[in-house]
């Protein structure tokens, strides 16, 4: 085999070596692919291997990721042209696979939320909470863009007060706003907690010139943007971690927050980031 591939190499005709050898041409072309084959074949297991690696890679950073969206992490983060359904085989056969909730209960809203069509036309603020061993609980408010789902503010404290929801929706004003919030129209929904439905922030809320708008006690869907991205950040930050200083948590969501809004393929806005969302936004 060697010996005829060498031979070919220099120009002499594959048939006519191996007429000189009494071998048949086609035994020679089946040997050779056999050969390619079995390196292919090789190749292609290694390939395999290093992507299995990275996908355990990706899902010990986000335990929750299920593989739509740890295709779309490897397609738009590491460049791979890869397939959803290879994704899915290798993560169901390495034991990777988000476990599928079953018999959820269907409910029906009497009345729907806003559908933004622009970015700062509506903008949602919530907060939450998470322990820190050597502080006690640690409180989260953050202000999103519900078109964009882009994280425009937020602020972290170790108490929950009014002051604390005027500072972020401060940071997003700074942020998304350089023309003040007045000039954009901007719409503001919360629900019906005791600091934003509070005079202070009210009366805040006013001066910035937005519309706060809070949800009804028949309408659970009414804030469900901000709600969601609230149980991503739980996800993503709080459930996986343990925090037993403030520059800890501190840290924790800075990463968060800047991975969010570069990186995080937001199934809403077609696998792509809240940032890519927003280049493609100015280019068109």
């Amino acid at each position: 085999m060697e010996f005829i591939t060498q031979m070919a190499a220099e120009g002499m005709p594959v048939s006519t070596v191996c007429q000189i050898l009494s071998c048949a041409p086609s035994t020679y072309y089946r040997r050779r692919n056999a050969g390619s084959s079995d390196a292919t074949t090789v190749r292609a297991a290694s390939d395999e291997a290093a992507l299995v690696e990275r996908i355990k890679a990706i899902k010990l950073e986000h335990s929750f990721w299920g593989h739509r969206r740890v295709t779309a992490f490897l397609r738009s983060y590491d460049g791979l042209c890869i397939n959803r359904k290879r994704v899915r085989r290798l993560m169901r056969l390495h034991g990777l696979a988000v476990e599928i909730k079953t018999n959820r209960a269907k409910r029906t809203p009497t009345r729907s939320k806003p559908r933004p069509t622009a970015v700062n036309e509506w903008w949602g603020t919530d907060m939450t909470k998470f322990y820190v061993h050597t502080l006690g609980w640690v409180y989260f408010v953050v202000v999103i863009d519900w078109y964009t789902k882009k994280i425009l503010g937020y602020q972290l404290n170790t108490r929950a007060d009014a002051r604390d929801w005027m500072a972020a929706l401060d940071r997003a004003v700074n942020t998304a706003c350089p023309l003040g919030a007045r000039a954009y129209d901007v719409k503001l929904m919360s629900d019906n907690g005791s600091q934003p439905t509070s005079e202070r922030y009210e009366h805040h809320v006013q001066e910035l010139g937005i519309t706060h708008v809070t949800t009804s006690y028949s309408n659970p869907k009414g804030n469900a943007d901000t709600e969601r991205f609230i149980r991503t950040f739980k996800e993503e930050v709080v459930w996986p971690n343990e925090f037993f200083s403030w520059n800890d948590a501190k840290a924790a969501v800075e990463r968060f927050n800047e991975f969010y809004n570069q990186h995080y393929p937001h199934s809403t806005l077609g696998e792509i980031s809240p940032m890519k969302f927003e280049q493609l936004l100015v280019a068109a």
